[in-house]
């Protein structure tokens, strides 16, 4: 991929990247507060302005090496962790549970809504008499959209994989008795290495493919249940 390419290829993913991490952050800081811990909301982290959510390596560097390093084939962005002070929940096992699935569930909302704004706008593209609107407006919009899409489903699935401190791990954490619990949240400080190691044994696909499925699945069962009603 020519620099050119790859420049427009990286400007469409920038934004349902930002906007992704951004609502997923978000939504585990309300549901937090909502659920007694107002950390997030005391640390300006209740918000949906971007810049109180973005990690100079885990928002900006580390998804621009990894998009030019594979040459456009992959790209992967993290925002910094919203702070959950799992203390102040009224049932803090059950609650870290809610928080934690608030993220991912966020995303998948959002993949929703992508799909609607995807029909629309491909619906005004064929409509269009106007070919400066259809192709320099429509069509990058329609590329933002579809990959907002998959990043969201994408997200949503990694977010979800049960090891601490990933949001699945936490859930994990929460439904396990007392002892297997805590054997598996001692695992926190050692899961981004355990991540990383899986990445690149090439174990990491297989378990993340499966609830990728599985959400596409709960994304067209809900994209067909709405559609009946619009």
């Amino acid at each position: 991929m020519d620099p050119v390419e790859l420049l427009r290829t990286l400007t469409i993913a920038v934004i349902p990247i930002v906007v992704a991490i951004t609502f997923h952050e978000a939504a585990h800081g309300l549901i937090a507060y909502k659920l007694g811990d107002p950390t997030a909301k005391e640390m300006g982290r209740l918000t949906l302005n971007p810049i109180a959510h973005i990690d100079l390596m885990g928002t900006v560097v580390i998804p621009i090496m990894l998009f030019i390093g594979s040459n456009g084939a992959f790209i992967f962005g993290s925002a910094k962790p919203v702070p959950v002070n799992f203390g102040n929940l009224k049932n803090p096992r059950r609650d870290m549970a809610l928080v934690a699935l608030a993220g991912p569930v966020m995303n998948i909302i959002l993949s929703i809504i992508s799909v609607f704004l995807f029909a629309i706008v491909r619906a005004m593209y064929n409509s269009s008499q106007d070919e400066f609107l259809a192709a320099k407006i429509l069509v990058p919009i329609s590329h933002m959209l579809s990959y907002s899409l998959s990043f969201n489903i994408f997200i949503a699935a990694f977010n979800l994989i049960p090891i601490p401190p990933l949001d699945g791990g936490r859930v994990l954490v929460s439904m396990l008795p007392y002892r297997f619990a805590y054997q598996v949240s001692k695992l926190e400080p050692y899961g981004t290495f355990i991540i990383l190691g899986l990445w690149f044994l090439g174990v990491l696909r297989f378990i993340i493919t499966p609830i990728q499925i599985i959400i596409q699945m709960i994304v067209q069962i809900f994209v067909e249940q709405i559609g009946r009603f619009m």
